[in-house]
């Protein structure tokens, strides 16, 4: 189900350099119409289906397209991005509609310290020492048989 833009809620990220939606597609698909600044899929038949860009919209203005053999049908799926999840909202094809939360963080936003556990400052005369890149950085002693 590729991704569309409802042209009614996209706001093209205020006119920044680059959208949302731009920034995320791994598959640069999204681009923006600077006469109008709405974002658009410029080549939905080659969307990957992600969904990157429906979970990162601010405005919650990109939606997916349903495929032909279920959309005539009544069937269609929704998200709702949150801070720490998205719900999905999915409309079977008897009417029926479920609701599935998912998380999107593992831990709280902010806390991850990725350079915890190294020196603050790193030596950059250490670059063209052999085997730096080999090395324990830690300082912990390898296993050995």
């Amino acid at each position: 189900m590729p991704s569309w833009v409802n042209p009614e809620k996209c706001d093209g990220c205020k006119a920044q350099d680059k959208t949302a939606c731009q920034y995320i597609c791994p598959n640069d698909l999204m681009t923006l119409n600077r006469e109008i600044m709405k974002a658009y899929n410029q080549e939905p038949e080659y969307c990957w289906e992600c969904y990157s860009c429906v979970k990162i919209c601010p405005q919650q203005a990109i939606e997916v397209r349903g495929y032909a053999d279920f959309v005539p049908l009544g069937g269609n799926a929704i998200p709702l991005r949150g801070s720490d999840n998205i719900m999905w909202t999915c409309k079977y094809r008897n009417g029926k509609v479920k609701r599935f939360k998912f998380p999107i963080r593992t831990v709280p936003e902010g806390s991850i310290k990725p350079y915890e556990g190294f020196e603050a400052d790193p030596n950059m005369a250490d670059l063209d020492k052999p085997g730096f890149f080999t090395h324990n950085m830690r300082g912990d002693t390898l296993p050995t048989i």
